[in-house]
């Protein structure tokens, strides 16, 4: 390392026998990582596991993830004292003298909160998507514009914004879940596994009876309930939401498969996958809308 010449580092796992790609030396509040990029020689595998396999992805604020089978997949990323320890931590930092040695001791402690919460996030969005690619050939989520929803409603002086309290909740909340965290875990579990990802537009997903296809935005009686005005149709919102999810991305795909010349094979997939010492995750390449 610059000025500091060779340095030890705790290894996660051994090297042997790896091409090392890259080394990225980053720092988390009181602790600093070696992240480790390397060619492990792994190549994608042209089909899938279990070929016809398929399952949609709704994600949520209430639940990070349900899926169309009906499994609903949550976790809590911050304890709730780490919670209060972190607004303390926030509102001590904001007393400090700036440029001062509290203020510095105060700053650290506060990232290495932040950074528990962060990684835990990470490993959350990293098993779960790998437990989704492994058992499925083809995942489909929502596409997702996560930068713009999570746009501060402040305004301007000229044209001040409404509901700002009430947005920046939406916002914390959205970011909180990892939507895409998780969207980039999938992308790089799916290069290990063969599968799929496809991604569909999010309009009409949560209004949509999945049952009879009626679109009704009274049908979704409150955040968890989904009960369809047209039909008898009646289960949990997310659930639902990823049923239309599953059936928009199997048209697409569908539409794929017809559109393919006889005879032709798949195009090839991204070069050869490496592994890092901590996850890293690749972004996803939609398919084409139908």
């Amino acid at each position: 390392m610059p000025k500091l010449g060779w340095v030890k580092f705790r290894a996660g796992r051994s090297l042997d026998g790896e091409t090392l790609r890259s080394a990225t030396l980053s720092r988390e509040g009181r602790h600093w990582f070696l992240s480790v990029l390397v060619d492990d020689g792994r190549q994608t595998p042209e089909t899938h596991a279990s070929p016809g396999s398929a399952v949609g992805v709704d994600r949520g604020v209430a639940v990070a993830v349900a899926t169309s089978g009906g499994e609903l997949i949550d976790s809590q990323f911050v304890a709730p004292g780490e919670r209060r320890r972190g607004i303390a931590l926030q509102r001590k930092l904001s007393r400090c003298a700036k440029r001062s040695t509290n203020r510095d001791k105060t700053r650290a402690a506060l990232a290495a909160v932040r950074a528990r919460e962060r990684r835990r996030r990470l490993d959350f969005a990293a098993q779960v998507a790998h437990r989704l690619a492994v058992a499925n050939a083809v995942v489909v989520l929502e596409d997702l514009k996560i930068t713009q929803m999570t746009k501060s409603a402040k305004g301007t002086i000229e044209s001040p914004g409404r509901n700002v309290a009430a947005k920046s909740g939406l916002n914390r909340a959205i970011l909180s879940k990892g939507w895409h965290q998780f969207a980039l875990a999938l992308a790089s579990a799916a290069r290990y596994t063969g599968t799929t990802v496809v991604k569909v537009p999010a309009a009409y997903t949560s209004q949509r009876c999945s049952a009879c296809g009626h679109v009704d935005p009274k049908s979704r009686e409150s955040q968890a309930v989904f009960r369809c005005t047209h039909c008898p149709h009646h289960e949990h919102a997310d659930v639902n939401a990823a049923k239309n999810i599953l059936a928009a991305g199997l048209a697409v795909t569908a539409c794929e498969d017809q559109s393919r010349p006889a005879g032709r094979a798949r195009s090839p997939k991204q070069e050869p996958a490496g592994n890092r010492e901590e996850l890293l995750l690749q972004p996803t390449t939609a398919a084409p809308a139908a």
